[in-house]
């Protein structure tokens, strides 16, 4: 099982989470909502798409921008539709 831990608490917990340029994807429904925050940054990946981004909120202390997902991937990289990454201190194990 794949877990996602920052400040304290999971933030994520999976056994079915999609390993892409080794970072884990974790299934949005095994993400904790009340921890995460919209963020109005965006990226571009040439061969995944346009990255959106959120804001950790756990304990009292941000994160910004510590958690990635691909509201619409590009074919190549479809099997993170509705998944979520994380970096930025945020210790992930499987």
């Amino acid at each position: 099982m794949a877990t996602a831990r920052w400040n304290g608490e999971i933030i994520a917990e999976s056994d079915e989470t999609t390993i892409v340029e080794g970072n884990h994807y974790f299934p949005i429904d095994s993400v904790r909502q009340e921890f995460l925050r919209p963020s109005d940054t965006h990226t571009v990946c040439g061969w995944k798409g346009t990255a959106s981004y959120y804001t950790l909120s756990v304990n009292g202390a941000e994160n910004a921008d510590a958690a990635w997902y691909y509201p619409e991937p590009k074919d190549e990289a479809k099997e993170i539709k509705d998944h979520v990454a994380f970096w930025r201190g945020v210790e992930v194990t499987a």
